[in-house]
């Protein structure tokens, strides 16, 4: 019952700040542009064209945080009914898509107009195209941590490997074999294999 309601804390922790972050935001790139459009210009201090700098400088900090806050809330979500490897594993994948999301909207926003939504995608694309195999292998660790075909303690043959299955991780099934060497075995490598499990 005391997991319960620390969980039920640290859930409206996250989603407290996360809204304190965004409403923050706001608040703060109101008060910027004030300063560089109306207030500075009129003592004759020219920052008017430096605006732009000073709020991707905001978007940047605040949209980080933003992006943590979301990801740790979805964190806390999980633990209500996952266990910690499995909230990690969607916390880190949230947080990987949040923060190339983030890169792509700024980069767009820089650009503005057709030639931001084109420079946003193709920044999408190549933080997609750079993140394949990663963001690969923590979806596959994802699914393996809630379709759980194996668990720790359990004796397996996965992707040519035999041994305990000692940690699942977000990226990488580490497997101890017979002689003690640690196999870390790619989750995507697992989803694409048969898997044996040895009785006990």
């Amino acid at each position: 019952m005391s997991s319960e309601v620390s969980t039920a804390r640290e859930i409206s922790k996250a989603v407290t700040r996360t809204a304190l972050y965004v409403v923050l935001y706001i608040v703060v790139a109101a008060v910027v542009q004030y300063l560089f459009t109306d207030l500075l210009p009129s003592f004759r201090i020219a920052v008017a064209e430096y605006s732009v700098y000073a709020q991707i400088l905001l978007a940047v900090a605040f949209g980080y945080l933003i992006v943590v806050g979301i990801s740790s809330a979805l964190y806390w979500f999980m633990r209500v009914r996952y266990d910690h490897p499995t909230a990690a594993a969607v916390r880190n994948v949230v947080k990987i898509v949040g923060i190339g999301a983030l890169a792509a909207a700024i980069a767009g926003g820089v650009a503005g107009g057709a030639a931001g939504v084109a420079l946003g995608g193709f920044l999408g694309i190549v933080v997609g195209f750079a993140s394949q195999q990663v963001l690969g292998q923590a979806i596959a660790g994802l699914f393996l941590l809630i379709a759980r075909p194996f668990k720790i303690g359990d004796k397996v043959v996965v992707a040519g490997e035999d041994g305990v299955v000692d940690d699942v991780s977000t990226l990488f099934t580490v497997v101890v074999k017979a002689d003690g060497v640690r196999a870390l075995i790619p989750n995507s490598a697992i989803i694409g294999s048969k898997i044996y499990l040895k009785p006990k």
